[in-house]
């Protein structure tokens, strides 16, 4: 593991978590490209260190809005912020039963088959596509949709599947207002990092041994940077309904996963 790959991989990372194209699908088609091949100790920490600093950077970007969320929460004050926050607490249930029970099992499936991750993506593309198409965005969030929202963000696990292009897409084909919908899809993945990241601390999944701190911090830095540019530009492209480049992106992807596969 060298500064050099941890740079690239923080880049990619830091700008497929938010852009809808599939931060998984990208690292696992990038390990195929370099031929890496960590043992599952540095594929870990790799991946803990990534996720951690892209969820840092969405903290950053809605610091604001972060900050009501827990002012009203703490003071249990019931009023939109503890609405919002309720909702994300309901979107995460459907991750949080497939994180603790069928995690695993899907990451052995996908484990050296870029074919498949290849065919996730050309779903992938086409929900971006047909959520593009819908021109009124003026429904407000409300639990059931928060909750349809978390079934598919549980469905993004599988690599290929871009979590934010997914419930991104599905709260535009739901009708909700876009800016809302950009804002939900980022902040409600948050709680969901940082439990993963507690789990695996505490549950004895990672290991100091033969830890390369430098290249840690090297992916972490570049991941937190370019995870705070493409968080705010994305935001933006959703507003101005341009998924749909994203769309075609996502099947050239999906093209070159499956040659490589060959």
């Amino acid at each position: 593991m060298s500064a050099l790959e941890t740079l690239i991989l923080g880049i990619i990372q830091g700008l497929t978590e938010f852009l809808p194209v599939s931060s998984s699908g990208h690292l696992e088609i990038v390990k195929a490209i370099f031929g890496s091949d960590y043992d599952q100790q540095q594929g870990l920490l790799i991946t803990i260190t990534l996720h951690s600093a892209t969820a840092f950077s969405t903290i950053f970007v809605f610091r604001k809005e972060i900050a009501l969320i827990l002012t009203d929460l703490l003071q249990f004050k019931k009023g939109e912020s503890f609405d919002f926050s309720s909702k994300i607490l309901l979107s995460m249930i459907p991750a949080v039963i497939i994180g603790l029970f069928f995690e695993d099992f899907i990451a052995s499936l996908f484990k050296d088959k870029i074919a498949l991750v290849g065919g996730m993506l050309f779903i992938t593309a086409l929900l971006l596509y047909f959520a593009d198409q819908v021109n009124q965005n003026n429904k407000e969030f409300n639990y059931e949709n928060s909750f349809y929202i978390g079934i598919i963000q549980a469905i993004a696990i599988l690599p290929g599947i871009s979590r934010s292009g997914a419930t991104i897409a599905l709260a535009l084909l739901l009708k909700i207002d876009r800016d809302k919908a950009a804002r939900f899809s980022f902040l409600m993945v948050i709680p969901l990092i940082l439990g993963s990241m507690v789990k695996s601390i505490t549950d004895g999944s990672l290991s100091e041994e033969n830890t390369a701190l430098f290249p840690l911090m090297i992916g972490f830095v570049s991941a937190f940077m370019t995870g705070v540019f493409a968080c705010r530009w994305m935001v933006a492209l959703v507003k101005k309904s341009q998924l749909k480049y994203f769309s075609f992106y996502c099947i050239l992807v999906g093209i070159l996963a499956i040659l490589l596969s060959l």
